[in-house]
């Protein structure tokens, strides 16, 4: 089946964790820049404004027919479902990891010609934070820093085989701190706004012919340390800067040393993750320990 790309208006995207946090921010911002949104969850439409228009399909990652079915008649897909924390390896690996390689292979058979997969800062969490501001490419080598960040690894190596061996052109972006704003000192360099991450994502599927490509997910931070080579290979021109924040910030920093950048923030890309005690995920028992939901909750504090 021949491979379709998106066009620069109207292109049809399947997105999976549809009824996720970060899918909230961008689905509006994606259908205002003309594309046609096949929302896919494990879960029921969200009631919210944020999915207005969406066509909606309830499937698993695991559901390969129904999963193929969703995505035929796409022209792209962005994958954003999965485990955002850490969590034990089974858990991890089965709906990262498996449901990754689910995504691409039914992307390859259905003939969309293009994925964005949602990375992670994490992938490369125990890179170190650059002393002399040389800025940290965008393909700095995975050094993941908990099982999440292998997850996110693994998703990268992932998007870069179905492209060596299939063709698929692939996205992965290495999101960093995404929140509607900066949360503490280290996101100064780490933030990623609700806006700039559409215009993060509907980059990834504008830009033409990308290849295997893998790009921060971060804003214009006046603080920042991050290669801006990839963001600029796609056409992503982020326009918010965590700087606006920052007097409120390091005030409130100093009142309370939450809010300040710890030593693990400080010294590896990962900040807080890189500690011998990472935020854990943990579902709710209404959903059950062992099937964890596919769409990422609000995230904590620290990313």
């Amino acid at each position: 089946m021949a491979a379709r790309t998106a066009g620069e208006r109207g292109s049809r995207v399947a997105i999976t964790g549809a009824a996720g946090s970060l899918a909230g921010d961008i689905l509006p911002g994606l259908r205002a820049r003309g594309h046609r949104i096949v929302g896919i969850d494990r879960l029921d439409r969200p009631a919210t404004a944020a999915t207005e228009g969406v066509e909606w399909l309830r499937c698993d990652l695991g559901e390969a027919d129904r999963l193929r079915e969703a995505f035929t008649g796409c022209d792209a897909v962005v994958h954003l479902a999965g485990i955002p924390l850490e969590s034990d390896w089974a858990t991890i690996s089965r709906v990262n990891i498996d449901g990754t390689q689910a995504v691409l292979e039914a992307a390859r058979l259905t003939g969309a010609g293009r994925v964005v997969l949602a990375s992670s800062i994490h992938a490369a969490g125990f890179a170190a934070v650059p002393e002399d501001g040389t800025p940290v490419p965008d393909d700095v080598p995975a050094r993941p820093n908990t099982f999440y960040g292998v997850s996110k690894a693994a998703l990268e190596a992932l998007g870069s085989l179905y492209h060596d061996r299939y063709g698929l052109d692939v996205v992965c972006l290495r999101i960093a701190s995404r929140f509607a704003r900066p949360q503490g000192e280290r996101m100064l360099a780490t933030w990623l706004s609700p806006p700039d991450a559409v215009r993060l994502v509907d980059a990834a599927l504008r830009t033409e012919a990308p290849g295997f490509r893998i790009v921060w997910g971060v804003s214009r931070n006046t603080r920042g340390y991050f290669s801006r080579a990839g963001g600029d290979a796609i056409g992503f021109r982020p326009e918010d800067d965590a700087e606006a924040y920052a007097e409120e910030l390091l005030a409130r920093a100093e009142r309370d040393p939450s809010r300040s950048a710890a030593d693990w923030d400080r010294r590896y890309l990962g900040g807080v993750f890189s500690s011998p005690e990472p935020p854990m995920f943990e579902c709710s028992k209404d959903k059950g320990a062992a099937a964890p939901p596919q769409s990422p909750p609000s995230q904590p504090r620290r990313v």
